[in-house]
């Protein structure tokens, strides 16, 4: 089902095209802030994978920390800072996190580079590493399992998706002075928009 309206798709991918003319390093590097059912947040850099009218996708292990955390808290918060963007800009996303189809992270999953792909299997994600030593070797375990074959999708490996009910678009200016587009999702799926105070 598509969420987002059109202007708002529009606009977002509008700042996403300045950002790679602009020389962002990674303008799909984004803030991921998830947090506990008893309201412990956490914060780390994950990748923008897709975007469209249903939401912002990344991919990460549905056991790491925040495949934990999004299972058990279904919320998430998302924010691209795009510095060399006219005088500074965020994006701020707000939404409801969803599991993407198994077609959809099958997909995405065939398109990365093997060795990220048997990255994906070595890595318990966010569990105790007693050496490097351990990872290569499980790196080197799964090399040999998937030799001379595709590799496929972990099963606990998949996307989240961001299904947005806030988007806020800020233009920074100077003396702080600057420009804030809120809009919002409401109970009947209704967007509203309006100006925020700097």
């Amino acid at each position: 089902m598509d969420i987002l309206p059109t202007d708002i798709l529009a606009t977002f991918q509008t700042l996403f095209d300045e950002a790679a003319a602009a020389g962002e390093p990674d303008r799909t590097a984004m803030t991921l802030a998830t947090a506990t059912p008893d309201g412990r947040p956490s914060a780390r850099t994950v990748l923008l994978k897709a975007h469209d009218p249903r939401g912002f996708v990344f991919y990460s292990h549905l056991d790491g920390r925040k495949g934990r955390e999004l299972q058990a808290n279904p919320r998430a918060a998302l924010l691209f800072h795009w510095p060399r963007v006219r005088d500074g800009v965020q994006v701020r996303i707000e939404g409801a996190v969803e599991v993407v189809s198994d077609d959809e992270a099958d997909a995405y999953f065939a398109s990365r580079p093997r060795g990220s792909q048997l990255g994906a299997w070595a890595s318990k994600q966010s569990e105790t590493l007693d050496t490097r030593e351990t990872f290569e070797a499980r790196l080197a375990q799964f090399e040999r399992e998937f030799e001379g074959r595709e590799v496929p999708r972990p099963p606990r490996w998949t996307g989240f998706r961001v299904v947005p009910h806030a988007v806020e678009f800020w233009y920074g200016a100077q003396y702080r002075l600057h420009e804030r587009q809120l809009h919002e999702r409401g109970p009947d799926g209704t967007w509203t928009a309006r100006m925020l105070y700097p």
